[in-house]
């Protein structure tokens, strides 16, 4: 196959360029996976040896795609190519290592759910408050911990951060993080961010092991770079050290995971890393037309921190960008739905060409309504998990249980489903006794007699013993045959198959579909071994995107901006562009927040193929109350020449005096002026106009000041309304509203709670 074929110049360069530090910095639908595709299957046909390349992605499905159009291009060799996501690969290699670090080989994998239960043991066990130590919470600060590489142990000795939680009242996450990893390590478990710790660990405690690693992994590639983390950073880094083979692919314009720990240093300074790099651009946009390029490129002109690339498109010119405008949340459900109607219709398309993208998953209640209205068929992504569905995790409790008896988390799961007389108060009196014995509560469970009664032990006695013949089958039978009789002698099949109702009825086929899926892994051919043990590894690292059997109904897609990426769709739908709700209020406070968001907008814009819509409302509801909402910023930063305004929805009036005012008041002026031709002496960029782009300048040092004793004729300061009196003041605690007179932009109606007001003088 000739690979190189209908790449163009900049491609064909990259592909081409196989020896040292490679940055290519790939655009918007610049066909980057073909790019790292052809570069593999290069490396491999110039006789590198495919055991020697290293492969990093993301999520499964693109490893899985990849490793496929590899296959294609430089035969069946391709096959023992390293490739997968950070977390599978190093979850790879900590199954042969594990024991360097005192972990068993078998070691489970905790789910984010599992996690959670082990913490909420522990904060109950240390008796503290369980509504400040908010179970999300203390995740999240450990996890962040951990992918900043910073052990308990540093956590504790830290000063800065022992204030900082000190500070908020949650003095004993240090301590809740503690006995959350010792937990663990008991358990012969790691949670997700471990597998990306204790690598970093086995590889800085082990120098034999690093090298042998290094010398392994001749050739390294890492997608999406720019949402690699510090722990990711660094053992990517630590294993090209020696040969300094390392190609990395992305885009900073679509940096978007920061709240996950995504650090777009990264790739910002990867040339310091690498002096002698060599970068090439993909700059040519295959996906989306002339258009929606342009807009894009509009928007993220306006952030400083970024890699300065020249992104265009050689299709049609394309729709312009329609942008709509509702009198509510309800309003652009309804106007959104109408519009994917009438298209869908009116151009023979299919539901599936259409999706709806917005800020929060809260927006989607608005736009369901809309589209059930016009019995529009949708399918919400970002759902439950197939592998996350009660009975689906109760199976496969057991088969961990099977390969790790001290898994603590299975253990409590299934001991009593089905019901088998063991209840809480037994599993309890295990613990405390393993607990106070040092050893697991597998331990104390094999020999019952010493901790529990003689009846409850034998009960007990006997669930270990059941325990015992699976560990001994699963290693004569297939992973198929090895699952069913799990299945079936746990109890749990019949279980499911006697409840009768619907509900019943999916639970046992969802089974029965997990029982496919492992009769399909037991029967493929490009596998050596095929135990239940080796499946379950896989499936321990699936994520959402790979779960999905009904990826291709014909339905409109409904999903958040972050769960887009990757994605494209012919016609696309950006809804919520309003201020505080996009641009998100928490991301006003620095320009780096800021910045994230209008990369996230830029994610949203490129995912449009050939039709862009753009919308807002004017009000919405927010904890149970109606308030203004201004356009987004974001606006103002698209080309005029660009847009189609669509101002035209008419709406009955509410009732609300209030409201009814706000919507005449905006119908009566434009948001958004005419673009006015550019004259040949100009070259400068033509911009909307509206009253953002006259947004006032908030005085040196502006911060908002107590409004509770806040009284009629005093005069404020807002930091984007600028200089106002207050004319009045209604409504009772904490929903006052107060009507203001502003000089710039005339009378508005705000909730104080929201409304960040500096008083004057």
């Amino acid at each position: 196959m000739d690979y190189l074929k209908g790449l163009n110049p900049s491609q064909r360069d990259a592909v081409l360029q196989t020896k040292g530090p490679v940055m290519i910095i790939a655009g918007a639908g610049s066909g980057k996976t073909r790019v790292i595709t052809y570069r593999v299957a290069h490396l491999v046909q110039q006789g590198v040896d495919s055991f020697n390349i290293l492969v990093l992605t993301f999520t499964n499905k693109a490893a899985r795609e990849m490793r496929e159009r590899i296959m294609y291009a430089a035969g069946p060799e391709a096959k023992n190519i390293w490739m997968g996501t950070f977390h599978s690969v190093f979850a790879k290699i900590l199954r042969v290592e594990a024991d360097k670090i005192g972990y068993p080989n078998n070691f489970t994998i905790y789910d984010t759910d599992d996690s959670k239960s082990v913490l909420r043991a522990i904060v109950k066990e240390m008796n503290l408050d369980d509504k400040l130590y908010n179970i999300n919470f203390v995740m999240n600060r450990i996890s962040g911990s951990k992918n900043n590489l910073i052990s308990w142990q540093e956590y504790q000795s830290n000063e800065a951060i022992q204030a900082d939680d000190f500070s908020s009242g949650r003095g004993h996450i240090g301590k809740i993080y503690e006995n959350y990893s010792n937990r663990c390590f008991r358990a012969g478990a790691m949670d997700f961010d471990d597998l990306l710790f204790k690598t970093n660990q086995l590889l800085k405690e082990n120098p034999d092991v690093l090298y042998k690693y290094q010398n392994k992994f001749k050739y390294l590639m890492v997608d999406e770079y720019q949402d690699t983390n510090f722990s990711q950073y660094l053992i990517v880094k630590k294993l090209a050290s020696i040969n300094e083979n390392i190609c990395v692919v992305g885009d900073d314009a679509q940096s978007i995971y920061a709240f996950r720990g995504a650090n777009i240093q990264n790739i910002l300074n990867f040339e310091k890393d690498y002096p002698d790099l060599k970068i090439f651009k993909l700059e040519q946009n295959y996906r989306s037309t002339q258009n929606i390029v342009n807009v894009a490129n509009s928007i993220i002109s306006n952030n400083k921190e970024q890699l300065k690339k020249s992104v265009f498109s050689e299709k049609e010119h394309g729709d312009k960008i329609k942008v709509m405008r509702a009198f509510s949340d309800n309003e652009e459900g309804k106007l959104t739905a109408e519009a994917i109607f009438q298209e869908r219709t009116g151009k023979g398309m299919k539901w599936h060409d259409f999706a709806i993208l917005y800020r929060t998953n809260a927006q989607s209640r608005s736009m369901e309504e809309g589209l059930r209205k016009l019995n529009i068929p949708y399918k919400i992504y970002g759902g439950l998990s197939f592998y996350q569905r009660k009975e689906i995790k109760d199976l496969i409790a057991y088969f961990r249980l099977t390969f790790n008896p001290s898994d603590e988390e299975a253990l409590k799961r299934v001991i009593n489903y089905p019901k088998r007389g063991i209840g809480d108060t037994t599993v309890d009196r295990i613990i405390v006794s393993a607990g106070q014995n040092n050893i697991t509560p597998w331990e104390a469970i094999i020999t019952p007699a010493q901790y529990l009664d003689s009846r409850t032990a034998n009960t007990v006695s006997a669930f270990a013993v059941m325990i015992q013949s699976f560990q001994v089958i699963t290693k004569t039978l297939s992973a198929y045959d090895a699952a069913l009789y799990i299945a079936q002698h746990s109890g749990l099949l019949k279980d499911l198959y006697e409840d009768k109702s619907v509900e019943g009825l999916n639970r046992y086929e969802n089974i029965q579909e997990l029982l496919n899926g492992i009769k399909e892994f037991s029967e493929r051919e490009d596998l050596e071994e095929k135990g239940l043990d080796v499946f379950m590894q896989d499936i321990a690292l699936l994520t959402n995107d790979d779960n999905d059997k009904h990826k291709d109904a014909d339905t409109v897609s409904l999903m958040t901006i972050h769960s887009s990426k990757g994605l494209e769709f012919p016609h696309v739908h950006v809804v919520g562009l309003e201020e505080n709700l996009f641009p998100s209020q928490m991301s006003l406070n620095s320009r780096s927040d800021l910045e994230e968001e209008r990369r996230l907008f830029y994610v949203a814009v490129t995912r449009a193929e050939s039709k862009l819509t753009i919308s807002y409302a004017t009000s919405r509801f927010k904890f149970g109350t109606l308030i203004n909402c201004e356009p987004s910023r974001f606006l103002d930063e698209i080309d005029a020449q660009y847009l189609e305004l669509d101002f035209t929805a008419k709406k009955a009036p509410t009732g609300n005096s209030f409201f009814d005012d706000e919507r005449t008041a905006w119908s009566s002026k434009d948001t958004f002026s005419k673009p006015k031709a550019a004259t040949p002496a100009s070259t400068a960029k033509v911009k909307t106009t509206s009253i953002l782009a006259k947004a006032h300048v908030p005085t040196a040092g502006f911060a908002p000041s107590d409004t509770s004793n806040l009284q009629t004729g005093m005069e404020v300061e807002h930091e984007r309304f600028g200089f106002g009196k207050v004319i009045s003041l209604e409504g009772p605690k904490p929903d006052i509203k107060a009507t203001i007179f502003f000089k710039e932009v005339g009378q508005k109606q705000l909730l104080l709670k929201f409304a960040k007001l500096r008083i004057m003088g």
